[in-house]
């Protein structure tokens, strides 16, 4: 097998193409969003994982819930998250969580989660109790979690399942052929086998779809991508999101490739064509970005995802 090399930009800022700059615009929705967050004591992914969707989805009154804190038990090389011990899990956070995607009126909840792998169960309860919080209060509201592997616990995983998500995301990430270097703590065989369990749960009286995302720019080959697109189809999978990887600080792995949108569009033909039931695909795109959209039934515009990951600490938002 030919030894694989990637290039050493340590010491300079990659420089990034026309089609990545964003304009920020701080609308006083963003301003309200933030507050709300802060107030109820919630983690978003857009602010702790540096997502450059945060001020659009803010402005628009969307976001994305990250439960169980803002440290992460894993050391990928390309999230923003602060590593290390995580704190007490806090009781509460499932009906805050509720208060909020009540108060937002949204029609479409997207709830992901650090890992915290030193819980027995990885936190599933907790993704488990939101929803059945959100569904108490927000009766018509979809819920959407992205949820970490558990450490391969699949009775954890089946007390999410049994709580009945309408969208069931665990983010691929990467293809196999670079795991090691981008998640050295997680596997991707068992990451093919969650997706395929969850696919393997759905009835006809609960449908959910099953959704997973890869990163593009870390080094992968065009081939190892659609080698990993057919895994995941694999397994079932419904629901494809494509985005660049841009690398959060200095510390974090360099990006090898800015992809071009038209190879997004292109990528994401291909992955209609292979037989996904929507793809997502573009430059800034990321796991909750225009989650509402890709939810077959649903109206654009009337959905509000929330989710809690990635830039500066404005509330903590990001991707898992």
């Amino acid at each position: 097998m030919e030894k694989r090399t990637f290039s050493r930009r340590e010491h300079r800022p990659e420089r990034k193409p026309e089609w990545l700059k964003i304009r920020l615009t701080a609308r006083e929705q963003f301003q309200e969003v933030a507050h709300m967050v802060n107030d109820l004591s919630l983690n978003t992914v857009c602010q702790e994982a540096r997502c450059p969707n945060i001020w659009e989805c803010f402005s628009n009154r969307t976001a994305t819930f990250m439960l169980l804190g803002d440290i992460c038990t894993r050391h990928c090389g390309f999230c923003a998250v602060t590593k290390g011990n995580g704190r007490a899990v806090d009781p509460e956070e499932p009906r805050h969580v509720a208060e909020a995607v009540l108060k937002l009126g949204l029609q479409h909840a997207v709830i992901t989660s650090v890992n915290r792998d030193e819980l027995p169960d990885g936190g599933a309860h907790q993704f488990a109790a939101t929803i059945r919080e959100i569904r108490q209060v927000s009766p018509t509201c979809r819920v959407e979690v992205l949820i970490p592997d558990f450490c391969g616990n699949w009775d954890a995983l089946q007390s999410v399942l049994d709580a009945h998500p309408d969208v069931l995301n665990h983010n691929t990430e990467t293809v196999k052929a670079l795991y090691k270097r981008v998640r050295p703590d997680a596997i991707y065989s068992r990451s093919m086998e969650l997706l395929r369990r969850a696919a393997a749960a759905r009835t006809s009286e609960f449908p959910m779809l099953t959704k997973s995302g890869v990163m593009l720019g870390l080094g992968e080959t065009r081939e190892e991508l659609l080698e990993t697109m057919r895994d995941l189809l694999e397994q079932d999978c419904d629901i494809l999101t494509l985005g660049q990887y841009l690398r959060p600080t200095m510390r974090h792995l360099p990006v090898e490739k800015f992809y071009h949108p038209d190879e997004f569009a292109e990528f994401k033909r291909i992955g209609l064509e292979m037989g996904f039931r929507h793809v997502e695909a573009g430059p800034l795109v990321r796991s909750s970005y225009h989650a509402h959209e890709q939810v077959p039934g649903e109206t654009t515009g009337s959905a509000l995802p929330l989710l809690v990951e990635e830039t500066p600490k404005l509330v903590q938002l990001g991707r898992a």
